[in-house]
C-alpha cells in the first residue's frame, strides 16, 4: 500500500475511501482504488507499506455536462488481504524471475 486516505462522505447516501497501491514489477505502477459504502471499513488495520492482494471490479459510466459526453472509470475494491511472509517471498521471487532478461 502506497497511501490510504480518509473516508469521504460524497452525499447522504454515498461514501468512499480511496487508497493507492504500487505494483511490484519491473516498471512499478501506482494505482488509485476505492472502497465504497460499508466496505470503507475494510481498510481499517492496514497501513502504508503493507503488501496486499486486492480484488477489484472495473466500473464505468457516462455523464453529460454542457451537452458533452464524459466517461468516468473507477476501480472498486471489494476485498483486501495482507500477504504474510511466505506469500511476500513468493511475490518477490516471481518479480526476480520476470526481471531476468534473455540477453
Amino acid at each position: 500500500i502506497y497511501r490510504i486516505f480518509d473516508t469521504q462522505k460524497v452525499s447522504d447516501k454515498f461514501s468512499k475511501r480511496e487508497f493507492v497501491v504500487e505494483t511490484q514489477e519491473l516498471y512499478p505502477q501506482t494505482i488509485r482504488m476505492e472502497f465504497v459504502q460499508d466496505n470503507c471499513q475494510k481498510l481499517n488495520g492496514f497501513k502504508q507499506g503493507d503488501l496486499v492482494d486486492v480484488s477489484i471490479n472495473l466500473r464505468g459510466r457516462k455523464w453529460e455536462k454542457d451537452g458533452k459526453e464524459i466517461f468516468i472509470n473507477s476501480i472498486n475494491a471489494w476485498r483486501i488481504q495482507k500477504l504474510d511472509g511466505a506469500q511476500a517471498e513468493a511475490v518477490d521471487a516471481k518479480i526476480e524471475e520476470s526481471n531476468d532478461l534473455p540477453f
